[in-house]
């Protein structure tokens, strides 16, 4: 092969993206039902045209490749049009947050300057606090219709670099305002690959898109789904009469779960005496619920919990490879690195840290997304290197799983000593009198630095004299928080994607 020079079409016949995969899929299973949205079903084939419409329709608007379009909708079957449209002219979907407050909003939408806004009836009021600026709107259930019915449902077919952006989720920051992740076309066709391989996910499978459409889960495993013929169900958030039905009735692979909504749902379905249909993995993010609650709902279920540890900018990759098993509530958590993830645990210099010390991870990869839009500043800082710096704190043990710590930033330093207030709350919620444990920190005069904790309480008769007592017991005595807090469910602050804001804890203090 020496002196070998590949000419253009050669390069080109290696690369793809989104769209064209959707438009091959779409030809496979063309009978087969790709959304259902309440009453509304769409087959394959009828995806694949509608969404040829909505693409030919924003070719006709003057959008070309890398342009911007903001989504702000609910959960509704033309989010995925608007997702694959985008994807078969180039365009980037910026998916907005219909929960943010002004300023946010505001910021969100000028960050990416939108050349199109598409949006439901219901929120179509929104555009209105959106300041002087803001570019023609398109709306879902008013004019939609009428301009697919207007346009050409012929596939564009246009060669698309896959390291296009395709997609801009927002990280909700602890106190700043959000960053834009830019997902690539050849991101998201490593995470549809990813996921299908360590959750075992087959062509055809089902898959309920109940979290929201603004979100890496919906979005990723959804456009993943779509590439292998499965069938989508479309729900407008935690609706559990929806949910319910659709497990009686429908078998799949893996069935999301987050935390607040794993007891509600194993209630609900426990008091209308119905069985799932069958699911072969549940949940997500098991560092974050009591492990009760993982063993409760996995007996439930008859199926596993996916021990998974993601994020926005990495899709589940780094270390989603490993399940808790069937009725177990485990008291360590170790993850197995995913396949493709070049995962390397660091210190404050960029130096890998031995087996069982705590570090920063670093990862590359093919999942990983292309940075923060319109932010130099952090891509810099976060890229170091040439690889993401992804904030969290994990430890390589001796058998190579790998265990979560806590965010960097979250840290504490008593004394000298580093503490992770993960590893407090993981001790407190293994009490089931427990329901929530916030670990924050304060300033103090000898220490540097203390930990305080706030709790909400399960049973009312718990008290801090018990909380010292699972603390003598389960912590080395400078890890021991030395304040402790009883609150309520609703006193704790969270940010409008219901991340804690542990910032606002320490300002009460």
């Amino acid at each position: 092969m020496s002196g070998y020079t590949p000419i253009p079409q050669v390069t080109q016949s290696g690369q793809s993206n989104i769209g064209a995969l959707f438009y091959a899929s779409a030809q496979s299973n063309r009978q087969r039902i790709a959304l259902v949205d309440g009453e509304k079903r769409y087959t394959y084939g009828e995806l694949d045209e509608r969404s040829n419409r909505l693409a030919n329709y924003f070719l006709s608007k003057g959008l070309r490749s890398q342009d911007r379009v903001a989504l702000l909708a609910n959960n509704c079957s033309e989010c995925y049009e608007v997702f694959l449209a985008a994807a078969k002219v180039g365009v980037i979907v910026a998916a907005l947050n219909w929960r943010l407050g002004d300023r946010e909003l505001n910021h969100c939408v000028s960050l990416v300057e939108p050349s199109l806004i598409i949006t439901s009836e219901d929120l179509a009021s929104n555009i209105d606090r959106i300041d002087a600026g803001a570019p023609s709107t398109l709306i879902i259930g008013g004019d939609y219709e009428a301009q697919l019915g207007a346009s050409d449902a012929v596939f564009p077919d246009l060669h698309i670099d896959p390291e296009a952006g395709l997609v801009i989720l927002y990280t909700s920051g602890t106190t700043g305002l959000p960053k834009g992740a830019l997902i690539s076309h050849r991101a998201m066709i490593a995470r549809g690959l990813q996921f299908s391989s360590f959750l075992n996910i087959p062509d055809g499978d089902t898959f309920v898109a109940w979290t929201p459409l603004y979100h890496m889960v919906a979005v990723d495993q959804g456009l993943a789904h779509l590439l292998v013929g499965s069938t989508i169900y479309v729900v407008d958030g935690f609706q559990l009469p929806k949910l319910v039905e659709i497990l009686q009735h429908h078998s799949m692979s893996w069935f999301v779960m987050v935390p607040g909504m794993v007891g509600l749902c194993i209630g609900h379905l426990k008091k209308l005496n119905i069985k799932p249909k069958g699911v072969g993995c549940i949940g997500a993010m098991a560092d974050l619920i009591p492990r009760a609650e993982i063993a409760a709902a996995t007996e439930f279920f008859d199926a596993p919990f996916v021990n998974s540890f993601g994020a926005t900018e990495t899709g589940l990759a780094p270390a989603t490879g490993n399940y808790v098993a069937i009725g177990e509530a485990p008291e360590r958590l170790p993850k197995r690195q995913s396949t493709f993830a070049d995962i390397r645990l660091v210190d404050g210099s960029d130096n890998e840290v031995p087996v069982g010390t705590p570090g920063e991870v670093s990862i590359a990869g093919p999942t990983l997304f292309s940075g923060y839009w319109n932010n130099n500043e952090a891509n810099e800082s976060d890229f170091r290197g040439g690889r993401f710096h992804m904030g969290d704190v994990m430890r390589r043990n001796a058998d190579g799983t790998l265990e979560y710590v806590d965010r960097v930033k979250y840290m504490i330093k008593s004394g000298g000593e580093n503490i992770y207030p993960a590893e407090i709350e993981s001790v407190m919620t293994l009490d089931e009198r427990i329901e929530t444990a916030i670990v924050v920190r304060k300033l103090d005069e000898k220490w540097g630095e203390i930990p305080v904790m706030f709790i909400v309480r399960r049973d009312e008769s718990l008290t801090d004299t018990d909380i010292l007592s699972l603390c003598e017991k389960e912590l080395s005595r400078y890890k021991r928080p030395k304040e402790i807090y009883f609150i309520s469910d609703d006193d704790i602050p969270r940010s409008t994607t219901g991340k804690i804001q542990r910032h606002e804890l320490e300002a009460r203090l």
